[in-house]
């Protein structure tokens, strides 16, 4: 990792680059693919998959019935593990539900605002290095409690074309009705389209790589809506002498292990916490069974050093971390600070993995700065708000000639007429 001390603001925009690819290189293999599905749907599905998973499934759709029997195949301690995660998810989210907001905004004119599902949504797990089960817990559980028709679920299978029994157990229980082994561009691409076995969504929702993100950015331009163009994760400590090295250090590199195209940051305003972390980093770097995946991301990632607590929260906040985690004394003063960020983690005793795995909050967030604009995924990712209004006579007679001296300014005629016609009748 490499060390920046007191950077200049004019140094900030360097530093906070995250290890992305140019969608220059990338949209073009999207292109291809989104091409072929188009043409030949199944068929274009299996030799992408080959091509690029290297394996070709027999049934792209898994049984119904595999999902309910792996409840069988997993440990006691898995399932319990997951049910109790199932659990704090379920609840957070139920949580987030509104009720209908109504208002006479004056004597005869009423509007409120409900809120209704997407009816049809794409859910997409990576595969890769891990079968990413908790992400079936983060975006269907909201897509139940939300009431979507339909859940499809695409996730690639191994190598030997199986998915895990943690994956087919989670998707039975977040009550996914249709469950596709499919990876990478091609399940976006089957996802947008259409295919024989794959049916179409309305919006896609699911954290994956550099392509997945550009398959997700070029399904918007067929109608598609996506939650957010998602990237590589990432994460920023921010950590003074209260900190526990060890902590610190473990926390980084549990975001490190999750590919090569990763990206953590310590940011510090103690240089003795900063040697004293890098150092904790290097003896739990020997001990990680995915070490390798871990010094690649490592090398993307710096700590920065900064004498002056105010110049450490303006630079967070210019990063816009994916996940952030508040190890300072001053915890409030860094809380309140938070303006741009993914999901926040405070104290030495919040680990990002709870937020991951079973605290309760989602974990498909926003990444490459999009924390600025974009929220992570929660209840209202899967539902419309709609908006109803009813005007009586006597609305109508006091908002009609305001009405109609808005439309006259604009030149809209019609619009005009709409209120005249009624008006005049009412006279």
């Amino acid at each position: 990792m490499k060390t920046v001390l007191n950077p200049t603001t004019d140094q900030w925009s360097e530093l906070t680059a995250r290890p992305m690819a140019s969608l220059d290189d990338v949209m073009p293999v999207v292109d291809e693919v989104f091409g072929g599905i188009q043409r030949q749907g199944d068929q274009a599905i299996q030799l992408y998959s080959e091509k690029f998973e290297g394996y070709r499934s027999e049934h792209i759709e898994v049984d119904l019935a595999d999902l309910k029997s792996a409840q069988n195949e997993l440990s006691a301690d898995l399932r319990a593990a997951i049910d109790k995660a199932y659990d704090n998810i379920y609840a957070f989210h139920k949580a987030q539900q509104t009720n209908r907001v109504q208002l006479d905004v004056q004597e005869g004119v009423s509007c409120w605002q409900e809120k209704r599902p997407i009816e049809k949504v794409g859910l997409y797990i990576p595969g890769g290095t891990a079968p990413l089960f908790s992400s079936i817990l983060m975006l269907a559980i909201p897509a139940t409690i939300a009431g979507c028709r339909e859940i499809i679920l695409c996730t690639p299978p191994n190598q030997s074309g199986q998915l895990a029994p943690a994956i087919r157990y989670a998707a039975y229980k977040c009550g996914v009705t249709r469950l596709f082994q499919v990876g990478g561009i091609q399940a976006i691409g089957g996802m947008t389209f259409g295919t024989e076995t794959i049916p179409q969504v309305y919006k896609i929702l699911g954290p994956g790589n550099q392509y997945v993100t550009a398959a997700k950015q070029k399904a918007t331009q067929y109608g598609v809506s996506i939650d957010m163009p998602a990237g590589p994760s990432e994460l920023l400590v921010v950590a003074d002498e209260t900190a526990i090295p060890s902590y610190v250090a473990a926390d980084l590199l549990s975001q490190a292990e999750h590919g090569t195209d990763s990206q953590v940051f310590l940011v510090s305003t103690s240089q003795d916490i900063i040697y004293k972390v890098q150092d904790e980093v290097q003896k739990q770097l020997e001990a990680l069974p995915r070490k390798e995946i871990a010094v690649q991301a490592l090398a993307n990632s710096k700590v920065i050093y900064f004498a002056a607590e105010s110049d450490a929260i303006a630079f967070i906040n210019e990063y816009g971390p994916e996940h952030y985690i508040i190890c300072m004394a001053n915890e409030d003063k860094f809380v309140e600070g938070v303006v741009n960020a993914g999901s926040v983690f405070i104290g030495n005793y919040t680990p990002e993995s709870a937020g991951d795995y079973a605290s309760g909050t989602n974990h498909t967030l926003p990444t490459n700065g999009y924390a600025k604009q974009y929220s992570g995924v929660n209840l209202d990712s899967f539902l419309k708000s709609i908006t109803f209004q009813k005007i009586s006579v006597t609305g109508l007679k006091d908002l009609g000639p305001s009405i109609e001296t808005l439309a006259d300014a604009e030149g809209l005629y019609a619009h005009k007429n709409a209120v005249s016609l009624r008006l005049k009748d009412l006279t």
